[in-house]
């Protein structure tokens, strides 16, 4: 029997490699003669990088950046010399982990660093840049990013270098004409911003820039933003957006995912002519899933947790569409499970690793053996007949 093993990470727990690895080690308590490959895999969030790297000839290499609150550190994005390709999350430069609980800050947190890596890997001559943008602890638009490769923000004559609210006073912004950008229109049509490079952002929300389910009012209160802050910070972007509707031609801010990052989608939309894809997918292409998968006589897939959200192209439902379009029977061990229909009809079956009584520490704790666990169960069920 041949299984293909395509997980995503147990946020908080373990990595998709460690997920798989004690899956497989499960199965194979059970069926010792399975052909078992394990891939791991991300949806554009946090773990993207490493994903895509795993599968591709790829180094590591470091940069100085700053972090969200503009303090020094180093930041690691994957590289592929013979394609020029920059795989790199924003997270390693402005995501949550960067900062304490009592650090959050998103009236004040920067995607400055982000640009900084941005222009690392230009300075290697990079062709194509993929960047996930998962795990952000900002909610700036990407104006920090765009203010690196040398926009200037202005209101009236004074320009703008500080909290992302003053750009409720925005007025214009100037490019960096040096580096081939532009935000004015012709006559005849708009100018899309390039950076010369193919920019793709992966992202595992749809949410757009604005609104009730954009970046701000959806993902502002986990960063720490109070409910005045949330108001202030939706004024900003909307003038963000305004602004750079009119000097280009182009409103991004309803574009699904634009408000991935804090906005950050949008940024890389407006400042770099960006595209945005679903981060599954890009992953998918990156590793070769489908064709690994086509000679699968099973596959399982999971996730810390599964709920509505998982329908949203999260991995186990990318994962679980592209078995289902090549017919193969498709599992998913997770560490907990919603009992909502939609979700759980997507696959054969649903092993949590929540037991009775069990507390979600003491989940989390226990979750490399609770999947081993989970995995000798599915192999007996579906070994049976074998």
């Amino acid at each position: 029997m041949k299984i293909l093993i395509a997980p995503d990470k147990f946020k908080g727990t373990l990595d998709a490699r460690d997920v798989a690895q004690n899956i497989a080690r499960g199965l194979l308590d059970v069926l010792p003669d399975a052909q078992i490959e394990i891939v791991p895999m991300a949806d554009g969030g946090e773990g993207t990088a490493e994903a895509i790297c795993a599968a591709r000839d790829c180094s590591w290499v470091e940069c100085k950046v700053h972090d969200p609150l503009c303090r020094k550190i180093d930041a690691r994005y994957g590289w592929i010399d013979r394609q020029k390709l920059a795989v790199m999350e924003m997270s390693e430069a402005a995501g949550m982990r960067r900062l304490s609980e009592t650090e959050r800050d998103p009236i004040r947190a920067t995607t400055f660093g982000v640009g900084e890596m941005i222009l690392d890997a230009t300075g290697r001559g990079a062709n194509e840049i993929i960047i996930g943008l998962g795990g952000s602890a900002t909610n700036d638009g990407g104006f920090g990013m765009a203010r690196c490769l040398g926009y200037q923000f202005l209101s009236n004559e004074k320009e703008l270098t500080g909290a992302v609210t003053d750009l409720q006073n925005l007025t214009k912004i100037e490019a960096p004409v040096a580096a081939g950008l532009s935000l004015a229109k012709s006559r005849t049509q708009p100018s899309r911003p390039s950076l010369q490079l193919n920019i793709i952002a992966a992202v595992d929300v749809k949410n757009p820039l604005l609104g009730k389910n954009g970046a701000t009012r959806v993902f502002g209160p986990q960063k720490g933003a109070t409910t005045d802050e949330i108001d202030a910070l939706e004024r900003a972007l909307a003038r963000l957006a305004d602004v750079v509707a009119e000097q280009s031609g182009f409103d991004q801010r309803n574009v699904p995912g634009a408000g991935a990052a804090g906005g950050l989608g949008f940024g890389l939309l407006s400042f770099c002519g960006a595209k945005i894809q679903p981060g599954f997918e890009v992953v998918a292409e990156a590793v070769a899933l489908e064709s690994k998968m086509k000679d699968a006589d099973l596959v399982i897939t999971g996730e810390g947790s599964l709920d509505r959200q998982t329908l949203e192209g999260k991995t186990p439902a990318g994962v679980s569409r592209l078995a289902r379009k090549l017919g193969k029977p498709v599992f998913a061990i997770v560490g907990r499970a919603t009992a909502d229909r939609d979700v759980r009809e997507i696959f054969d079956g649903i092993y949590p690793n929540t037991r009775p009584g069990m507390s979600h520490e003491e989940n989390m704790k226990r979750a490399a053996e609770l999947l081993r666990e989970n995995a000798r169960e599915l192999a007996e069920t579906f070994g049976v007949g074998l």
